[in-house]
C-alpha cells in the first residue's frame, strides 16, 4: 500500500500493518553513489529488503509490528543532494501521519544503511539497524546520542568498508549512542550466502532496539 500526499508521489509503500501495532520497521534498501535514474522495474536492492520484513512480520511474537519501505526517487545518493536522506525523511513524516505514536526502527542497507543513520534524528526513530552501511569518515554523529545502533557487516565486504562501519559505531558509542556491532562471517555486501543468519541476527536487532536489551 503507497500513502500518497497531494502533490507528490508517496516516499511510503507500507508493507504490513497488523490489526494492534505497536512499533514500526522502516526498511531502506541500497542504491548508488551516484545516479538520478528512477529505481528500475525490478528494483534489485528493494526486492533484497523483502524478506527481511518478511522475517520481522514471522519472527517477531504477536504480529505487531508495521513494516514499511522507503521509495526512492531516483537510485543515486548524489552528492550534496543526498537524494535518499529526503526521500527517508518525507517516508518517515508520511508514517508518522499514517500510524501516529509508533516507535520506528530504521533498517538500513548500503546507501539505505547510510541514510537511515543520517535521519535517525527524527523524534520517532528509536533507533538503527545498519546493514553492510555505507559509512564514509566524517558522518556525523552526534545526533545518535541516546538511539540504539546495531551494525551488521562481513569484513570481507568489498563493496563498503566493515572497518570504516565500526569506525562509525565506536564515534557514535562515544557520542552517547547504546551500540552494538556484528561482524558476520560471511555473506559479502549482498548478505546472500549465509541470508539466513542475516534475517534472524537483523530481527534479534530490531527486538533489542525496542526492548533496549542486548543482542
Amino acid at each position: 500500500m503507497t500513502i500518497r500526499q497531494t502533490g507528490e508521489p508517496s516516499a511510503l509503500e507500507v508493507l504490513h500493518t497488523p490489526g494492534r501495532a505497536r512499533a514500526a520497521v522502516l526498511l531502506l534498501p541500497g542504491g548508488r553513489s551516484e545516479s538520478l535514474d528512477p529505481p528500475g522495474r525490478l528494483d534489485l536492492p528493494g526486492r533484497r529488503m523483502t524478506p527481511f520484513a518478511r522475517a520481522v512480520r514471522r519472527q517477531l511474537p504477536g504480529d505487531v509490528v508495521l513494516t514499511a519501505r522507503v521509495r526512492y526517487r531516483c537510485r543515486g545518493w548524489n552528492g550534496p543532494r543526498a537524494d535518499p536522506v529526503r526521500d527517508a525523511r518525507r517516508a518517515l513524516d508520511e508514517l508518522v501521519s499514517f500510524a501516529p505514536h509508533l516507535a520506528v526502527v530504521l533498517v538500513g542497507h548500503s546507501m539505505g544503511g547510510r541514510a537511515a543513520l543520517a535521519v535517525a534524528d527524527h523524534p520517532r526513530v528509536r533507533g538503527v539497524v545498519a546493514l553492510a552501511p555505507w559509512c564514509p569518515p566524517g558522518e556525523p554523529v552526534d545526533h545518535l546520542a541516546r538511539r540504539s545502533l546495531v551494525v551488521l557487516h562481513d569484513p570481507h565486504d568489498r563493496r563498503t568498508s566493515a572497518a570504516q562501519s565500526f569506525a562509525f559505531a565506536r564515534r557514535a558509542a562515544a557520542a552517547g549512542a547504546r551500540v552494538q556491532t556484528v561482524p558476520m562471517p560471511r555473506g559479502g555486501h549482498a548478505m546472500l550466502r549465509g541470508a539466513s543468519a542475516w534475517h534472524r541476527l537483523t530481527v534479534d536487532a530490531v527486538a533489542s532496539v525496542l526492548t533496549g536489551l542486548p543482542l
